[in-house]
């Protein structure tokens, strides 16, 4: 392990790393798109709405004609989906259903309920100003006009307004392919009952999870026992993915042979520790290529696993992604008081609370998963001290 460097020192150095490296544009039917960021901008083909349209049932009508107890006679009526087929008479309506487009010369649309009819003729109640039930050609969105900008996720909500604008398909930032290795003798299937001197092997389903949450697609590597010619081989599969996530093996114990490992397939290390807590024997490393790889090592304790994925792995799958920085800091009130010694900055786990506080939990170290039960969210612990009921923290929420 190298020189510790600080947290903000580490996001720099991810950022010159994978910044400029947004993975290659693909084509998908919109539906198929959701979560995913846009390439390129969506842009109008049509003005919506396409025609000016009535907004209500009613007649439509030539403003000026209309008076309190004039009845004007009924030229015809206009369903929605129906071309009107000549102008509007002067001293004349015309009945027209909701969504329906307005025939020349009409300027508004009085509703059915303000009228009286009497047979072929239409009485009015009251006045009418132009422009009144109806909607102008463009309103809501004019031909050309930008309606999402590169960089955005698609969500499922937006599918209707893409359709309406003639974005079937659209271009996409391809998902990062991330493969997840979990490393150690001592690791036995969450499926497993384990025996003397084992564990389940909690982490490598914790970081597939939070990487299909980032909109990664990934691949699942299983164990690899703590001997160089199978670890090199595993990883050497993991390699060929856009983001490999390792879990164990980069401290300083003696089956600690990732960081050799790495090096020895062409991983160039960028950083090897980081002043955290939990989470300091974290490395970070490229193989070169086009694309390249971007290769992390995580600690093997589960929480220290969790929270450098949050920091640094998510940041870098931001980039790949399309999203670029995305910022998740808050700042907050502590709600309850709350004792903390530390060597170290620390990210400890916490709940928030209402719109403005935050509560930190309960916790018993980097093995302790049951934190997770509740957390949202990790509190920049500075300094070695406690923190007071509505002290101002600095916040990331999950």
């Amino acid at each position: 392990m190298g020189k510790l460097i600080e947290i903000e020192q580490a996001w720099e150095q991810i950022d010159a790393a994978s910044a400029s490296s947004a993975l290659e544009p693909i084509e998908l039917r919109i539906e198929q798109a959701v979560g995913r960021v846009l390439a390129e901008s969506v842009v109008s083909d049509i003005d919506v709405p396409p025609y000016r349209k009535a907004l209500m049932d009613g007649y439509a009508v030539s403003s000026g004609d209309v008076e309190p107890g004039v009845a004007l006679p009924i030229r015809g009526e206009i369903l929605a989906g129906a071309v009107p087929e000549q102008p509007l008479e002067t001293g004349t309506a015309v009945r027209i259903m909701t969504g329906a487009p307005l025939p020349q010369g009409a300027d508004a649309v009085v509703p059915v309920e303000q009228t009286r009819r009497e047979g072929d003729q239409v009485l009015f109640e009251g006045t009418v100003s132009a422009g009144a039930n109806l909607m102008e050609q463009g309103f809501c969105t004019q031909r050309g006009e930008t309606v999402m900008s590169a960089g955005a996720t698609v969500a499922a909500h937006h599918v209707g307004l893409l359709c309406e604008v003639g974005a079937a398909r659209v271009g996409v930032h391809r998902p990062p392919r991330v493969a997840v290795l979990s490393t150690g003798d001592e690791l036995v299937s969450p499926t497993d009952l384990p025996g003397p001197g084992q564990i389940r092997n909690t982490n490598a389903p914790l970081l597939g999870s939070l990487a299909e949450r980032d909109g990664a697609h990934v691949s699942q590597l299983g164990v690899a026992a703590d001997k160089a010619e199978e670890l090199a081989a595993r990883i050497g599969r993991g390699l060929q993915h856009d983001v490999l996530l390792l879990s164990g093996g980069v401290s300083a114990g003696v089956r600690d042979l990732v960081p050799a490992t790495l090096a020895g397939l062409g991983v160039e290390p960028v950083f090897h520790g980081v002043r955290l807590k939990p989470g300091k024997p974290v490395f970070f490393g490229v193989r070169p290529g086009s694309p390249p790889t971007f290769v992390f090592g995580l600690p093997g304790n589960p929480v220290s696993s969790w929270v450098c994925y949050e920091l640094f792995v998510r940041r870098t799958l931001d980039h790949l992604s399309g999203r670029g920085l995305v910022d998740r800091w808050q700042e907050r009130t502590v709600a309850e008081d709350f004792a903390y010694h530390g060597s170290r900055r620390t990210l400890h786990p916490a709940k928030l609370v209402g719109r403005d506080a935050v509560r930190l939990l309960p916790w018993k170290g980097s093995v302790d998963q049951r934190v997770l039960a509740e957390a949202d969210a990790l509190v920049d612990l500075r300094e070695a001290k406690g923190v007071a009921a509505g002290e101002l923290v600095k916040v990331y929420v999950l």
